[in-house]
């Protein structure tokens, strides 16, 4: 699925935050941030490339480990790996950007980075390597790590 980067997300109205330890299947709600597309690739569109300071690699990847976001039942393989050597994504991430503006990655973002020489738009660099990690790991439901949860979103039960 492609998206080219930067332009607005429009894949899903709702963002759910999922979380497999707990007691709640998801938290959904529609956002009143704009929602921004980064590193949604496909085979037959170019993307930038270029090197990634490790610290934001790094950054991203721990991100990754403590938001399950627009968790789908089905599978993203990757189209731009040779044929039996795919892997699969089927969720998403969620970074603040600025004021009322989040960006929208799909979770095989780590992987075009490192498999495919992916550099994603310096903006979005910038947002990952201004996460406050700790925040985030500590958060647990009814927070998510994600500061622009209304308090009105839904709470849906296993």
């Amino acid at each position: 699925m492609f998206y080219e980067d930067l332009s607005e997300y429009d894949y899903q109205p709702y963002d759910t935050f999922d979380d497999p330890e707990s007691g709640v299947c998801a938290l959904r709600y529609r956002p009143t941030y704009t929602r921004l597309n980064v590193g949604w690739l496909e085979a037959g569109h170019p993307y930038p490339t270029g090197p990634v300071p490790p610290a934001f690699l790094e950054k991203l990847k721990a991100v990754q480990k403590v938001q399950w976001m627009n968790v789908c039942l089905g599978r993203h393989d990757c189209d731009l790996c040779p044929d039996g050597e795919t892997p699969e994504g089927n969720g998403e991430v969620r970074i603040p950007g600025g004021p009322g503006t989040a960006y929208a990655a799909p979770f095989l973002i780590t992987h075009y980075i490192t498999a495919h020489g992916y550099r994603p738009p310096q903006v979005f660099i910038d947002a990952v390597l201004a996460v406050d990690l700790d925040a985030w790991a500590a958060a647990r439901w009814p927070d998510v790590p994600f500061p622009w949860v209304p308090e009105d979103a839904e709470h849906l039960s296993a």
